[in-house]
């Protein structure tokens, strides 16, 4: 199998890395805008570098993943569904809605396979939250509480494109809350904080967020988010049920400290970011993506379930902006 990778930059070169050593990828194809960039990840993992994006799809390729900058995965998904190729592409399809579903059926149309780099779904502790929910371990679900909380901002260059900490951090949350669950989000009420640094306040972004959510079976969840965490890499979720509660992130480098007397020691090893925290998963997701590629399995991840997790972050904003419940049903989704 030959794949083309477009995009070379931090996960990118992650996934040039995991692809160049599959078993199944004979082949590898690179490119970037910055072509000096894509000439040394395939240097050091032994693909080929191309000399631009059209060059990928000219050389035969049968698939192709997307880890460019976001504003340009929209065009890049509609030139490999126009090619009858399947696309592998990190979240977001698109920044706003129009562009998802613009995007959206372009592949429908073409009846091609786009798989969207949700990695949370393939996480060994949120799969197995998954089943207990489905098992009824906890009983009847009644309260879920997500976080994500990064070390430190991102450049502040990177703020204006992000399409802001809903869509660009919280979605993650969004789409694992559906798919742990296995419920719809009906209404959502979200605040958040510019009080971190300036730059925040210069983008229209806020630097912490929080969200609390409905499901359509009564559950309550709230997702909370910030850029300013010092202790380090954190992401977790809580499920509680009459019956049972489970957390899933909970382990010995979680950026955490107890104040209890007998709690757990000081954490001194904690997650510095999410390639280390999720790098099983993200490879896991490529294994998925190679295996659809081959027919050997159905898509994990498709491009609706890209906009269920987008709607929901566009009912946030508008809740935020507008200092009011939103109900799912004003967020577009054909």
């Amino acid at each position: 199998m030959r794949i083309g990778l477009i995009g070379t930059g931090r996960i990118g070169s992650f996934h040039a890395d995991v692809l160049s050593r599959h078993r199944e990828v004979g082949s590898l194809v690179v490119a970037d805008t910055d072509a000096a960039r894509a000439a040394a990840v395939a240097e050091r993992t032994g693909a080929t570098a191309a000399p631009s994006v059209d060059d990928v799809f000219r050389w035969g390729v049968d698939a192709v993943v997307i880890a460019s900058a976001t504003s340009s995965h929209a065009e890049l998904i509609g030139r490999a569904a126009k090619a009858g190729l399947p696309a592998f592409c990190e979240k977001p399809i698109a920044l706003d809605l129009s562009g998802t579903l613009g995007a959206i059926r372009e592949v429908e149309a073409a009846g091609t396979v786009l798989q969207l780099g949700f990695m949370r779904r393939f996480d060994a502790g949120y799969a197995a939250a998954r089943d207990l929910v489905a098992g009824g371990a906890l009983g009847r679900l009644h309260t879920v509480r997500a976080t994500t909380s990064d070390p430190a901002p991102p450049p502040a260059a990177y703020l204006p494109l992000s399409g802001g900490l809903y869509r660009d951090c919280l979605v993650h949350d969004f789409d694992i809350l559906r798919w742990v669950t296995g419920r719809e989000v009906t209404e959502v009420y979200a605040t958040g904080s510019d009080a971190g640094p300036a730059m925040f306040r210069e983008a229209g972004d806020v630097s912490t967020a929080a969200a609390l959510l409905t499901l359509d079976d009564g559950t309550l969840a709230t997702a909370t988010a910030t850029r300013c965490n010092g202790a380090g890499y954190d992401v977790r979720m809580e499920l509680a049920g009459t019956d049972d509660q489970f957390a899933v992130g909970l382990d010995d480098r979680t950026p955490i400290t107890s104040t209890e007397p007998k709690g757990p020691p000081r954490c001194e090893n904690p997650w510095p970011g999410f390639l280390d925290r999720f790098a099983p998963a993200y490879e896991a997701e490529l294994d998925a993506f190679v295996d659809v590629v081959r027919g050997e399995r159905a898509n994990p991840c498709d491009a609706r379930e890209a906009l269920h997790a987008l709607r929901i972050a566009e009912a946030c904003e508008r809740s935020r902006a507008e200092h009011r419940p939103v109900a799912l049903t004003e967020i577009p989704e054909v």
